[in-house]
C-alpha cells in the first residue's frame, strides 16, 4: 500500500502528541524519527528524570529554545502556546497542553493506566506502548475509547502491533493461519569454531549444537535436544509472555500451552516447527500464539524481535512455486511461514499516530477482548508478606514465573501479573501456585476495576476463544468477529 495515498486526505494537518516515559529507549527512537516527519509535533514530554530527558532532546538536535521545563499548569499553557515542547515530571501536567494523542511508554502498569484513561476521558487518542498496561487494562481502555469516539491502539514498531498487522494481512488474503508469533528479543548465536552459544552478553558452551543445526528426521526430538544443549540459558522473558497476551487479546489466537513452547529454531524451520503434532510439529491445536528462540550462525541475518505467521498451504503447485522463490515451506509442503525479521520501535510509530488521529483507525485489534490472561505462578514457595517487586530490563516479578492462560481455562479469581506487581502476598503460596486475588493485597484498586470490567464474561467461557476447527478447513473457520462473539 502506498502510504502517501493513505494519508493524502489529511490536508497537511500536523499530528500533535504527548509522550510518557520520554527518556526511555522506545521514546528516544520516536523522538529521533519525529525530527524527520514534518506532520508530527511532540507537544508534551513526561519523565521523572527531567535532566536526562532534557539532555536526550538536545542530543537529538532539539534546540534549547524549543524546550521548556515546566513545574505547573500555567507554565505548561504558556510554553505550549508559544510553540515550545513542554518537559514535565508530573503526569498530571500533560493535560494542560493541547495535543491529539498520548504515546504511553512508561512501562508502569498503574501510572500508565491512569494516563491512558485520563487521555481517553478528555477525548484524546492513545497509543499504548506499555504492554504491562495493555495486558491488564487493554480491553477496558479500548471499550472506554469506543465510548468516547477515540482510538486506543498498540503502536507500530513494537512486536504486538507488527504481529497483529501481519496476522490480519494473512486473514485478509484468506490464508488458513495455524500459528502467529515472534522471536525472543535476542538471537541465539552458535559459533561452530568455539562450540559456544551467545545471547546478548552471555556465552555458554554448547558443543552438542554442532550436530543439531538441521531438524533431522524427527523434528521434535531435535528441538528437545537443542533445548537441552542450551539449558543454562533462560527459556523465556516475562516481556515475551506479556506481548503475546496483547496479541491474543487483539486477534483471538490463544496459547497452545501456558509456558509456550519456546523452541530453539532457525527461521527456515518455522513451517515444520509450528505444524500440528499429527504432522510432526509442536502444536496440539491450530490458532496459537507462540515465541521461538532464533538460532543462527555468526554473520547470518538476525531475526531478533521479528514476527511470523504459519499457514496451511492450499494449492500445492502455487506453494511449490513460492518455495522455488525462496519462501519457507515445511518439508511435506503442508505449511508455509511468512515473516518480518525485524521491529523498528519508534521509527515506525509515526504511522500509528497519523492513522489514529487522521483516520480514527487503530494499528492493533479492532475489538480487543480478553482471550488470554497474563498470570503468574510461584517459582518457589512464597510466604505471606512477600513483596512482589517488578524490576529488570524485562519487568520480571521477583519469585514469579509468567504464565499465559487461555481465558476459557483461567479461574475467575486469577490475578493478572502486572496488577500483582507492587503488591504483597496476603498468605503463603506454594511452589507452582497460581496467583489469585485472595493471595495479594495492596494492589491498585482502579487498575483492578479496569481488569474486572475488561474480564467480565471472559474467564472460563470457552466461547470467547478463537477456534479454527479440528480439520483446519479455512472455509469453515470462524472469522475474527465470530470468534469474539
Amino acid at each position: 500500500m502506498n502510504l502517501h495515498h493513505l494519508f493524502a486526505d489529511g490536508g497537511g494537518s500536523v499530528v500533535r502528541y504527548a509522550l510518557s516515559g520520554s527518556a526511555g529507549g522506545f521514546a528516544r527512537t520516536l523522538l529521533a524519527q519525529t525530527r524527520l516527519v514534518p506532520r508530527l509535533s511532540p507537544v508534551a514530554l513526561c519523565d521523572l528524570d527531567l535532566g536526562r530527558l532534557h539532555a536526550m532532546c538536545r542530543e537529538l538536535g532539539y534546540d534549547e529554545a524549543e524546550l521548556a521545563q515546566c513545574a505547573d499548569a500555567d507554565a505548561v499553557v504558556r510554553a505550549a502556546g508559544a510553540g515550545q515542547t513542554v518537559l514535565v515530571a508530573d503526569p498530571a501536567l500533560l493535560g494542560a497542553a493541547e495535543w491529539d494523542i498520548l504515546v504511553e511508554a512508561t512501562g508502569d502498569p498503574v501510572q500508565g493506566f491512569r494516563m491512558a484513561r485520563d487521555a481517553i476521558a478528555a477525548g484524546r487518542h492513545v497509543a499504548l506502548v506499555s504492554k504491562e498496561v495493555d495486558s491488564v487494562a487493554g480491553p477496558r481502555l479500548a471499550a472506554l475509547a469506543a465510548e468516547r469516539g477515540v482510538v486506543c491502539t498498540t503502536a507500530d514498531g513494537d512486536q504486538p502491533a507488527n504481529l497483529i498487522g501481519l496476522t490480519t494481512w494473512a486473514e485478509t488474503l484468506g490464508l488458513d493461519v495455524v500459528a502467529v508469533g515472534k522471536s525472543s528479543e535476542y538471537d541465539f548465536v552458535f559459533d561452530p569454531a568455539r562450540d559456544t552459544v551467545s545471547v546478548q552478553d552471555t556465552t555458554v558452551e554448547a558443543p552438542a549444537l554442532a550436530g543439531l543445526l538441521t531438524l533431522g528426521d524427527d523434528p521434535r526430538a531435535t528441538l528437545d535436544a537443542r533445548a537441552a544443549a542450551v539449558a543454562e540459558l533462560p527459556v523465556g522473558a516475562t516481556a515475551d509472555y506479556c506481548e503475546m497476551a496483547v496479541v491474543a487479546n487483539g486477534t483471538g489466537y490463544v496459547p497452545d500451552t501456558e509456558l509456550l513452547h519456546f523452541p530453539v529454531a532457525r527461521p527456515a524451520e518455522l513451517a515444520d516447527v509450528y505444524a500440528l503434532r499429527e504432522d510432526g510439529g509442536l502444536l496440539e491445536r491450530p490458532g496459537a500464539v507462540e515465541v521461538f528462540r532464533a538460532l543462527r550462525l555468526p554473520g547470518e541475518a538476525s531475526f531478533a524481535g521479528g514476527v511470523f505467521v504459519v499457514v496451511r498451504t492450499h494449492d500445492r503447485e502455487t506453494w511449490e512455486t513460492l518455495r522455488g522463490k525462496g519462501h519457507v515451506l515445511s518439508r511435506d509442503g503442508r505449511y508455509a511461514a511468512v515473516y518480518l525479521p525485524y521491529h523498528l520501535m519508534g521509527v515506525e510509530t509515526p504511522v500509528t499516530l497519523l492513522s489514529a488521529v487522521l483516520h480514527h483507525r487503530p494499528s492493533g485489534g479492532t475489538d480487543p477482548r480478553l482471550h488470554a490472561v497474563l498470570a503468574g505462578r510461584a517459582r518457589q514457595a512464597l510466604t505471606a508478606g512477600t513483596e512482589l517487586s517488578m524490576g529488570g530490563h524485562h519487568h520480571d516479578l521477583a519469585g514469579v514465573q509468567a504464565a499465559l492462560l487461555r481465558s476459557a481455562d483461567a479461574p475467575a479469581d486469577v490475578a493478572p501479573l502486572y496488577l500483582a506487581a507492587g503488591s504483597r502476598l496476603s498468605r503463603d503460596v506454594p511452589e507452582g501456585g497460581l496467583l489469585t486475588f485472595d493471595d495479594i493485597e495492596g494492589y491498585d484498586a482502579e487498575l483492578a476495576d479496569a481488569w474486572h470490567a475488561g474480564a467480565a464474561g471472559a474467564l472460563g467461557n470457552a466461547g470467547t476463544v478463537r477456534n479454527t476447527g479440528a480439520s483446519g478447513n479455512a472455509g469453515t473457520a470462524n472469522s475474527p468477529a465470530e470468534a469474539r462473539a
